[in-house]
């Protein structure tokens, strides 16, 4: 999409139902704010209200995987180049103030400045179907984890004739059992019949989310095997941990401009954290936390299986390395191995059905 006139910096403050952008000229100077609704008729008018100043060639939009997402489409689409921007630090805010159109403009300066340099993932497309299956599925294995946790509370602090049937049941077996208690619940207002009421309740939660689970796994591994192959086929590598990676990495992994940049946006690159005649690193808690994690499974699971990964960590071991600054090693080096499959598979455009 082309538009006459000089080229012009837009900013963009996101909200659930309304967005404030500001226009900058190539110099700097504010030209004008203005708000629209955050709707696909608001996108268009936010897009016709630039071009009346000149040709968009940038948009800084604050909050691109929330209340911006939608926007962000909408502008790539139409050939704006889209950077996300950071929400300005407390010191600023403190010191300006904060209302939309600042907010806006200071999106728009940062992007002039060149402090916002980052392109935000797209959101299309078989990898954005995948991250909203994790999304519940995620959730379905957190809410499970609960449930269980609640069920041994109550079978501890229950009366004994309803632990003593249920004392010595692993996790699966107490379930079972207690989902297929008969207990008439017309008496609930004893508490050992209240116990077995809310464990058979709570037991049968339990099911209906493993249920659930397993339902979403049989999507979401077709799904990771079309999209990227070569990495399900990876030692250590399975649907849950491959498909966070991929959706870490995005629909355009080409946006991470080298395998230490996909190490920092996993948490796995250390931070130096050297002064005077200290020269030293520190362990990096930012990035992904959940990226982070999938490095960490593959790396237990490699530590267990794989001869080559068990020959490393003893000859680390020898020269005095931990088993955490191992693992944070192997983390490192993974991190590097993933990002060029990933984008080796992305440039080749591979894309195969699902079997």
């Amino acid at each position: 999409m082309t538009h006459p006139g000089p080229q012009i910096i837009a900013g963009v403050d996101t909200h659930k139902d309304t967005h404030t952008a500001a226009v900058l000229d190539e110099h700097g100077r504010l030209l004008a704010t203005a708000g629209f609704p955050a709707t696909g008729d608001g996108y268009r008018q936010l897009l016709d209200w630039l071009a009346t100043f000149g040709t968009p060639t940038v948009a800084g939009v604050e909050g691109t995987g929330s209340y911006g997402a939608g926007l962000t489409g909408y502008l790539t689409r139409a050939g704006v180049q889209v950077v996300e921007v950071a929400r300005p630090d407390r010191a600023t805010r403190r010191r300006k103030g904060k209302d939309d159109p600042a907010d806006a403009e200071a999106a728009a300066r940062a992007v002039l400045a060149t402090r916002a340099t980052v392109i935000p993932k797209q959101r299309h497309g078989q990898v954005e179907a995948l991250r909203q299956l994790r999304v519940a599925r995620r959730s379905a294995v957190t809410q499970r984890a609960t449930v269980q946790r609640q069920i041994q509370d109550l079978v501890v602090t229950a009366a004994e004739e309803v632990r003593a049937p249920l004392r010595g049941l692993r996790a699966a077996a107490l379930v079972r059992r207690c989902a297929a208690d008969t207990c008439d619940p017309a008496g609930y207002a004893d508490p050992t019949t209240a116990a077995r009421i809310a464990l058979r309740s709570l037991a049968r939660r339990h099911q209906q989310l493993t249920t659930e689970i397993k339902t979403l796994d049989k999507m979401i591994e077709p799904l990771v095997r079309a999209i990227n192959p070569t990495l399900l086929a990876q030692p250590g590598i399975g649907p849950d941990t491959a498909g966070q990676l991929l959706v870490t990495a995005g629909a355009n992994p080409q946006r991470l401009h080298s395998q230490a940049a996909f190490a920092m946006l996993c948490g796995a690159a250390p931070l130096p954290a050297s002064s005077g005649r200290t020269q030293r690193h520190r362990l990096n808690r930012g990035g992904d936390r959940q990226a982070n994690c999938a490095l960490y499974l593959i790396v237990l699971s490699r530590l267990r299986w794989n001869p080559q990964t068990q020959a490393y960590a003893q000859r680390r071991t020898t020269e005095g390395l931990s088993k955490k600054e191992i693992i944070r090693c192997l983390k490192r080096y993974l991190a590097r191995e993933i990002y060029q499959i990933i984008t080796a598979e992305h440039t080749h455009g591979c894309q195969p059905t699902p079997a």
